[in-house]
């Protein structure tokens, strides 16, 4: 009798074995894949939007990957020069334009292709370079890569939006995109004082009678 009681102990404990033996290691084995997921910062199964760029929307238009392009690492886009600008719109409503954009504070005007940016719905406008047609002109400060800027986007239905722009350094993946084209001062015209090919004749002066 005593001996069937031991024998049947020992095999519960033995079977105790053969189950903790697998659900420990399947404990180790999520704990390690919990540890490598921390270290890779696995959530890759989630949407990440970009961070090097400005994300907004207007009503139904998506301003997506919005940012000026600056001057070369260790340089600053000095005051009196122009910087391009570069963006995404993607309606997925009524037709609308971009009609203007601001920079106060930052530039003295900002230049957009004639007749503004027409968006519609299923037709995305990708000015995403490698050249601009979007320009801060004249610019009154310096402005330094890894700075920001405030626009603000003006749409002929959506309204305005006001957005902090990442200002990125022309280099890496920038370094193909061109900068604003050189502005040319036209200088201004002189006044003729007379016809070319001509001699002005001298008036006579009147003479006292004797």
């Amino acid at each position: 009798m005593i001996r069937s009681r031991w024998a049947g102990a020992r095999g519960r404990l033995v079977l105790a074995r053969r189950l903790v033996l697998p659900a420990a290691a399947a404990a180790a084995l999520i704990t390690a894949l919990g540890g490598c997921e921390a270290g890779i910062n696995a959530p890759t199964l989630q949407f990440h939007p970009p961070t090097d760029s400005a994300t907004e929307n207007a009503g139904t238009i998506a301003i997506r990957n919005l940012f000026v392009l600056g001057a070369p690492l260790g340089r600053n886009l000095v005051a009196g020069s122009s910087a391009s600008v570069f963006l995404a719109l993607i309606s997925t409503g009524t037709p609308d334009r971009l009609v203007s954009i601001s920079a106060r504070g930052t530039a003295t005007s900002v230049t957009l292709p004639a007749g503004g940016i027409p968006v519609e719905a299923g037709h995305p406008v990708y000015n995403a370079g490698p050249f601009p047609q979007v320009v801060l002109q004249d610019l009154i400060r310096p402005v330094a890569s890894g700075s920001t800027v405030r626009l603000v986007l003006t749409f002929e239905r959506a309204g305005s939006v006001t957005i902090d722009v990442p200002v990125m350094p022309r280099t890496g993946q920038y370094a193909t995109f061109a900068p604003p084209p050189a502005t040319v001062v036209t200088p201004a015209a002189t006044a003729p004082t007379g016809h070319p090919g001509t001699t002005a004749t001298p008036t006579p002066k009147a003479s006292a009678s004797p």
